[in-house]
C-alpha cells in the first residue's frame, strides 16, 4: 500500500470536514435562538422582536446554504475516497446517515423555505411553528451524524460475519444509544449554542459601539447573554461527561490528552502544563492539580487512570489474540463448515481488528514476529503533543466563554451593557474563539482515534480507496479553491447584511431612527 495515498486521503477529508464544521455550529445555535426570539415576538406582539427575528433569520439562511453545499461533498467522499470503509462497515455506518437525510435534512430543508419566505403568508403562530421545525431538523441532523461518528469511536451493536467477511448490525439499539454518541451529541450541540451566542453578542456589540440599531442590538445581546451563559456552562459540564465516557471506551485517547505515559497512583492529577517528549516517552516540566483527573475520569478517589505504556502492553496482547482470529478467518474461507475454526474465531473475534494493524508492516499477520508485534503495539498511540495542547487551548477558551457570558449576563441584567465599551470591544474580538475551540475539539476526537478508522475494528490505512497521489492532490486543490471562493462569498454576504442592518427597508425604521439614519455617516466595515 502507498501510505502517501492514505495521508492525502486523510488530509482531504480533514480539510472538507473542518471547513464544513465552520457552518454547522452557527446553524445549530442560531436555529434555537430564532425560536426564542420569535416566541418572544408571538407572546408580546411587539414589532421590534419581529425585526430582531427576521434579521438573524437572514444570517441563518446564508449560513445554512453554505453548510448544505459543503456537507454533501463529505458524504460522497465515503464512496470515492474510503471505499473499503464503506464496504466493510457500510451496513452499520450508512444507516444513521440515511436516516439523517430522510428524517432530519428533508424536515429542515422543507421548513427553512417557509421560515425565510413565509412571514407575510403565515400567521404568527404558524410561522413560529416553522421555525421550531427548522430547529428540530438541525438538531436531529446533528444527532444522527453523531450517532454515526460515535459508532466509529465505540463500535457497539455490530459483529464480524465470517460468511460475508464484513461487519454487520447485531443490535441497532446499541448503535443508537452508544454512550460515546450521546456524550458527543450533547457536547457538540452545546458548543454550537455557544458559537451562535458569541456571533449574536459580537455583532450586537459592534452596533452598540457605532451607536446604530440600538433597540435591536440591546434585545439581541440580552438573548445572547442568557443563552450563551447556559450553553457555555453546558459545554464544560458535558465535556466532563465526555471525559468520563473516554475512561470506559477510549482509554488511549484520554491518556494521550493528559500525556500520561505511565499509570499514576490513584487519584491521578490533572496536568495544567507540560512538554510531552515522545522520544523519551515522558512529560517534562509538569504542573499538576492533584486528584482532579481521577475525579473527572473515574468519579472516584481510588481508581487509576491507565497510562499509555500499560495500554500498549494490552494492545500487544490483543494483537497476539487477533492473529489467532485472523488465522481462523483464513481457514473458514477455505471451509466454512469447519466447526473447530469457527469456535476458535468466536473465542478471539473481539481482537481481529488488532491483527489487521500488522498489515502495515507485513502482508500476512500470521508471519509477524513477537518483536514486530511489540513494535506495532505502539502504533495505537496517537499524536501526543497535538492532543495535549489542543485540549488545553480548547479548555481555556471554554472557561473564557463562561467568563464572557457571565459578564454579559450581569451587564444586561443591570442595563449597563450599552455603556461598558471595554466589554463591547471584547465581545467583538471574541467572535472567532468558539470556532477555534470547536475545530480543536474535532481534531481531538478524530486524531485521538488514530490509527483506527473504526476503533479497534478497522485501521485507517486499510479503509481508503485505491487512488493515486495525483488524483488526490488535484481534488485537494480543487476543493480548496471552491471552498475558499464560497467562504469569501459568505463573509461578504454576512458583512453586507450586517452593514445594511436589521431593517429590510428604510420605511420600516421607527420615525426618529429613520431621520438619524438619513443623516448618519456610512458605517465602518465590521473589521474596522
Amino acid at each position: 500500500m502507498d501510505l502517501g495515498v492514505i495521508d492525502l486521503s486523510r488530509l482531504q477529508f480533514a480539510l472538507t470536514a473542518l471547513y464544513h464544521f465552520l457552518f454547522v455550529p452557527l446553524t445549530l445555535g442560531l436555529s434555537m435562538m430564532l425560536v426564542i426570539m420569535e416566541a418572544v415576538y408571538v407572546m408580546t406582539d411587539r414589532p421590534i422582536w419581529r425585526v430582531v427575528t427576521r434579521f438573524w433569520g437572514r444570517i441563518f439562511a446564508i449560513n445554512f446554504v453554505l453548510g448544505v453545499a459543503t456537507g454533501l461533498t463529505m458524504e460522497f467522499q465515503f464512496g470515492t475516497n474510503w471505499s473499503y470503509f464503506s464496504h466493510y462497515v457500510g451496513d452499520i455506518f450508512g444507516a444513521p446517515l440515511a436516516i439523517e437525510g430522510l428524517m432530519a435534512f428533508f424536515l429542515e430543508a422543507t421548513f427553512v423555505g417557509l421560515m425565510v419566505f413565509g412571514w407575510e403568508k403565515l400567521s404568527k403562530r404558524g410561522h413560529l411553528f416553522t421555525t421550531v421545525m427548522v430547529a428540530l431538523g438541525t438538531n436531529l441532523s446533528a444527532l444522527w451524524i453523531l450517532v454515526a461518528n460515535g459508532w466509529m469511536q465505540n463500535p457497539t451493536g455490530a459483529e464480524f460475519n465470517t460468511d460475508t467477511m464484513r461487519m454487520e448490525v447485531s443490535d441497532f439499539g446499541a448503535v443508537i444509544f452508544n454512550p460515546i454518541a450521546q456524550a458527543k451529541f450533547v457536547h457538540t450541540v452545546s458548543a454550537g449554542y455557544v458559537c451562535a451566542s458569541v456571533v449574536v453578542l459580537g455583532i450586537s456589540a459592534f452596533w452598540l459601539l457605532k451607536g446604530r440599531y440600538i433597540a435591536v442590538a440591546r434585545r439581541s445581546m440580552t438573548v445572547a447573554a442568557a443563552f450563551g451563559l447556559a450553553g457555555s456552562l453546558s459545554v464544560v459540564v458535558l465535556g466532563d461527561e465526555s471525559g468520563y465516557a473516554l475512561t470506559d471506551n477510549q482509554k488511549m485517547k484520554l491518556a494521550a490528552i493528559e500525556a500520561a505515559w505511565h499509570t499514576a497512583p490513584a487519584p491521578a492529577g490533572l496536568t495544567l502544563f507540560g512538554l510531552p517528549d515522545v522520544a523519551a516517552r515522558e512529560t517534562r516540566y509538569e504542573v499538576q492539580i492533584p486528584w482532579v483527573l481521577g475525579l473527572i475520569a473515574t468519579r472516584s478517589l481510588d481508581k487509576e487512570v491507565t497510562g499509555m505504556s500499560e495500554l500498549v502492553l494490552k494492545a500487544q496482547e490483543r494483537i497476539t489474540s487477533g492473529v489467532i482470529a485472523y488465522d481462523a478467518v483464513e481457514r473458514l474461507k477455505v471451509d466454512r463448515t469447519n466447526v473447530a475454526q469457527r469456535a476458535r474465531f468466536e473465542a478471539h473475534k473481539r481482537d481481529l481488528g488488532y491483527a489487521l494493524l500488522l498489515k502495515r508492516h507485513v502482508a500476512d499477520p500470521r508471519m509477524a514476529s513477537p518483536q514486530l508485534i511489540a513494535t506495532t503495539a505502539w502504533d495505537v498511540v496517537p499524536n501526543v503533543p497535538l492532543m495535549f495542547w489542543s485540549f488545553r487551548i480548547m479548555a481555556f477558551i471554554g472557561f473564557f466563554m463562561i467568563a464572557l457570558f457571565g459578564a454579559a449576563f450581569v451587564l444586561t441584567s443591570l442595563r449597563l451593557h450599552t455603556k461598558t465599551r471595554w466589554f463591547l470591544k471584547l465581545a467583538v474580538i471574541a467572535i472567532p474563539l468558539p470556532w477555534i475551540a470547536i475545530e480543536l475539539g474535532w481534531m481531538l476526537a478524530e486524531i485521538g482515534r488514530q490509527p483506527w478508522a473504526i476503533e479497534g475494528v478497522l485501521p485507517t490505512f486499510l479503509a481508503a480507496s485505491s487512488l493515486t497521489r495525483g488524483v488526490l492532490w488535484t481534488t485537494i486543490f480543487g476543493f480548496t479553491a471552491i471552498y475558499g471562493t464560497l467562504a469569501v462569498i459568505e463573509v461578504r454576504l454576512i458583512l453586507a447584511t450586517i452593514r445594511k442592518g436589521p431593517y429590510e427597508h428604510d420605511e420600516d425604521l421607527p420615525g426618529p431612527a429613520a431621520a438619524r439614519l438619513a443623516t448618519a455617516t456610512p458605517p465602518l466595515p465590521l473589521v474596522a
